[in-house]
């Protein structure tokens, strides 16, 4: 199956044919250049384990058989370490025939490690939507490095639509490297490594979290430009190469590609239409890799591959770039945290 992505406008017009419908009216910024933002409901569920519904069967139904008690967000509310949380959405889908979607988690939530995956009615993988799938949608949310605060609209995933379409190009792989080269770096810091004991994260708050109260500079040699992952640490590392995703295509990195190792480099994998284009200030703007090692520890090298790009054809050019025209938060970046780090 050849497939394109919609563009911002045509997500905004699926709100208006009703492919697309939410609990409150859209956020002014909610639809992104070929994504759209999710929105957390107002009600939380604490359960003992992650699931999956299976066909035939609903989260509701799951949830009210699974769920411990229920978690106010109608006001911020504190989301513990390694909790289960199941969260409905917003916004629920009808799609038509021939769409389905693909959801991930916003750039942000990745990076302050907040494992988000989307749940539909009927479900038998995360982040999956069947094509022309009618029901609500949930979000697991599990903080894993941080005990964050979260309410009622915070946007921890997003999701695309995809649309069969026989004529688009076939999509392509491009491989990614990791740099931990310290030269040219402050204080040669080629990275990141969560603290384990840390205050709570606000995700309403923007840009007064202190970093060294949060994480560990990870400094290498010149001689010696090598890492060792620890077993289940999460590290903040930022890619070899700069990477541009053009205006007629988006681009997604693979969760798990066990080619290049036991490990995960990445937890929010969209780039949208425009990251890294020089007309849209991105000029240099290199990837910021989640990871985590499994099992075992795992030597990478500086230069090493670590990662693969998916990139897909836009069903149309996006009336808008992910950028500066935007403020958004990650374009043009290098080694960079979340937004909530000053």
């Amino acid at each position: 199956m050849s497939i394109a992505i919609w563009p911002a406008q045509r997500i905004r017009d699926a709100f208006a044919k009703g492919y697309v419908s939410a609990d409150a009216a859209p956020d002014v910024d909610q639809v992104q250049p070929a994504s759209l933002d999710l929105r957390l409901g107002p009600v939380a569920y604490r359960l003992p384990a992650s699931f999956l519904p299976g066909p035939g069967r609903t989260v509701a139904q799951r949830v009210s058989e699974l769920a411990t008690h229920e978690v106010d967000l109608s006001r911020p509310t504190v989301l513990e370490r390694n909790c289960v949380h199941i969260v409905p959405l917003m916004e629920r889908l009808r799609l038509p025939r021939g769409v389905d979607a693909r959801a991930n988690p916003k750039s942000s939530s990745g990076r302050l490690d907040i494992f988000v995956r989307i749940i539909a009615d009927g479900g038998a993988t995360f982040d999956e939507i069947p094509a022309g799938y009618d029901g609500p949608l949930y979000a697991e949310v599990v903080p894993r490095s941080f005990t964050v605060i979260a309410k009622a609209g915070s946007r921890l995933a997003q999701i695309r639509f995809r649309e069969d379409v026989p004529t688009a190009p076939a999509a392509r792989q491009v491989a990614v490297t990791i740099d931990l080269d310290p030269a040219g770096k402050d204080g040669g810091v080629v990275g990141f490594r969560a603290r384990r004991t840390s205050g709570l994260v606000d995700l309403a708050k923007v840009g007064v979290l202190s970093r060294a109260d949060y994480w560990e500079p990870i400094v290498t040699r010149p001689d010696r430009r090598e890492l060792v992952l620890d077993p289940d640490e999460f590290y903040i590392l930022a890619s070899g190469e700069p990477v541009v995703v053009g205006a007629d295509e988006a681009a997604e990195m693979i969760a798990y590609d066990t080619s290049v190792g036991e490990l995960r480099s990445h937890y929010a994998g969209f780039l949208d239409c425009g990251f890294g284009l020089a007309e849209a200030g991105g000029a240099g703007s290199r990837l910021v890799l989640e990871v985590r090692s499994h099992d075992v520890p795992f030597l990478l090298d500086h230069g090493q591959r670590i990662a693969t790009l998916m990139y897909e054809p836009m069903i149309e050019r996006p009336d808008m770039l992910y950028g500066t025209g935007l403020g958004s938060n990650y374009q043009g970046q290098q080694l960079k945290l979340s937004k909530h780090f000053i």
